[in-house]
């Protein structure tokens, strides 16, 4: 390899890696929006207005006047003053400022690299993949918008959990890439088979609960119980019935499920860390005991959002700590992939 393919390949890491933590930064601002209630703020597309925010007294009205028709600030923030409206736009604001520097950021270099004729086909077709995916969360995050304009005071938990999601997607797929990369390998993301499926399944249960999470967030299913470890008096909440179990818009139910599903992992993790040592997966040990330590974290963060009231920063903290879980079990996983 001459010292210019070295250079390409060593720039294509650190585009990747740039577009890693754009993403992680972008989730962590989106998770605050929602714990604001910011996300209805600006009530409009402005795929290519709105690039600057408003820069005098009748454009900040005009963004104003569009949120006071919404049932948000009717029926939660009547009495809203414009100062105030100014701190939820902004979480909005660079939210979607964000999402565009992704695209932007992500399209032209992809281009660069793919003409350049210096990098892996198989490592600028995850790049295409990829960049798909990040037009769709764009199109997902105004679905997800929209549903929070008419007849309801919030965005639908099942479009956040969808938004949220893709970006999970996104982020994986850029950390497996730039670890493949790093390494000289090509290894398939999540690849079936008897070797990974323990693995694959850990990882996809972290998914499930960050969705239900999702759900939990969406319809501010914390607020409700805020005691543990039992909900109010009782292990499973007495206020639902046994008809309606998979209701999924049912605040007590879904952080009944949340939790639990919490315990599900914990358990998992355990039989998983009795088998790798069993099977004297001796390269797997450290990985192990940092995704160990991690969910310790993200366990104790979750037990005292809900004992904090659900205070922002230790909310904030729960949510940070579920993406870098998913990066080290999605390291674990490829330590043990063949």
């Amino acid at each position: 390899m001459t010292t210019h393919e070295k250079r390409i390949h060593t720039l294509f890491d650190y585009w990747l890696t740039s577009s890693l933590v754009l993403v992680f930064l972008t989730i962590i601002i989106g998770g605050l929006t929602r714990l604001t209630n910011s996300g209805l703020s600006i009530t409009e597309w402005e795929l290519f207005s709105g690039i600057l925010p408003p820069l005098n007294n009748a454009s900040w009205e005009k963004y104003f006047d569009l949120y006071k028709q919404i049932p948000q600030f009717k029926l939660i923030n009547p009495n809203m003053l414009l100062s105030e409206f100014k701190i939820i736009f902004y979480w909005e604001y660079f939210h979607r400022i964000l999402a565009r520097l992704i695209g932007l950021f992500f399209l032209i270099p992809f281009i660069y690299f793919y003409f350049c004729k210096k990098i892996n086909k198989l490592y600028l077709n995850n790049c295409l993949i990829i960049f798909f995916l990040i037009i769709l969360q764009g199109l997902v995050g105004w679905y997800m918008v929209k549903s929070g304009l008419v007849n309801v005071v919030t965005v639908s938990h099942y479009r956040l959990s969808i938004h949220l999601s893709i970006a999970l997607i996104i982020i994986s797929l850029l950390f497996w890439l730039i670890i493949n990369i790093r390494n000289n390998t090509h290894k398939t993301f999540l690849k079936f088979s008897e070797n990974n499926l323990p693995f694959n399944i850990f990882i996809l249960i972290i998914f499930v609960q960050i969705v239900i999470g999702a759900f939990v967030s969406g319809l501010d299913a914390g607020s409700i119980y805020q005691t543990w470890p039992l909900m109010g008096n009782t292990y499973f909440p007495d206020d639902i019935s046994n008809e309606n179990l998979l209701n999924f818009s049912n605040h007590s139910l879904v952080q009944f499920y949340h939790r639990n599903l919490a315990y599900i992992i914990i358990g998992y993790i355990i039989i998983l860390s009795f088998y790798i040592f069993k099977k004297e997966k001796k390269e797997l040990y450290k990985p192990l005991k940092i995704v160990l330590l991690i969910l310790s974290f993200q366990v104790l963060m979750g037990i005292f959002t809900l004992l904090s009231g659900l205070n922002i920063f230790v909310a904030s903290a729960h949510q940070i700590t579920s993406v870098i879980l998913v990066f080290a079990a999605i390291n674990l996983n490829y330590l043990n992939a063949k």
